[in-house]
């Protein structure tokens, strides 16, 4: 039986994904402070790349050592090879947080608690298309309802919010949900 390890090195060798930074986050990453950001799922490392050139100091997590392999050594990016069931998210770490083509519902409340005050989340992945000929996963516990994500971060202040029509890496079809979101600042 192969590890979700094994599983991943596979898929990054054998469909491997855009090293091109995703739009959503080339668009809003201005909106954050520059200081310490997280890449979850960031793969081999399209956005942690972008954000190190931005001025961030980026905690790039992957479970794929393959993946990481391929994310730059240098001292603004620390590489985190760590099955995302386990992981510890630092609270009230982030000034910024991006999740990109990755889910795991059990992460929403932890992604919260891991932004600081004024934090910044970046988060666009799939979204269930009933439509014939988009590209659906067969397991649907990976992708999103429609406005799951909305609801999911109630209480941090949405900037943006969008649910649409886009293509995959292999020309497929998909559906697409994509927020922006700050934690609220409090006034002591």
């Amino acid at each position: 039986m192969t590890s979700d390890k094994e599983r991943w090195n596979h898929r990054h060798v054998d469909r491997p994904i855009s090293t091109k930074v995703a739009t959503i986050v080339e668009k809003f990453v201005s909106l954050a402070n520059t200081g310490k950001a997280l890449d979850i799922a960031a793969g081999v490392g399209r956005n942690t790349h972008y954000l190190a050139e931005k001025g961030f100091v980026v905690d790039a997590v992957d479970y794929s050592d393959v993946a990481l392999s391929k994310i730059k050594e240098i001292a603004t990016i620390n590489k985190i090879e760590a099955d995302l069931d386990r992981y510890n998210f630092e609270i009230n770490s982030y000034d910024l947080i991006v999740n990109c083509n990755y889910l795991d519902r059990r992460h929403f409340p932890l992604i919260k608690e891991a932004l600081k005050e004024g934090g910044v989340l970046i988060f666009e992945t799939f979204i269930v298309s009933n439509e014939e000929g988009y590209h659906q996963p067969s397991n649907l516990d990976f992708v999103l309802r429609t406005n799951e994500l909305l609801h999911a971060f109630v209480g941090l202040d949405i900037v943006y919010y969008e649910e649409r029509d886009d293509v995959n890496n292999l020309g497929e079809k998909v559906r697409i949900a994509s927020l922006v979101a700050r934690k609220k600042s409090f006034c002591r």
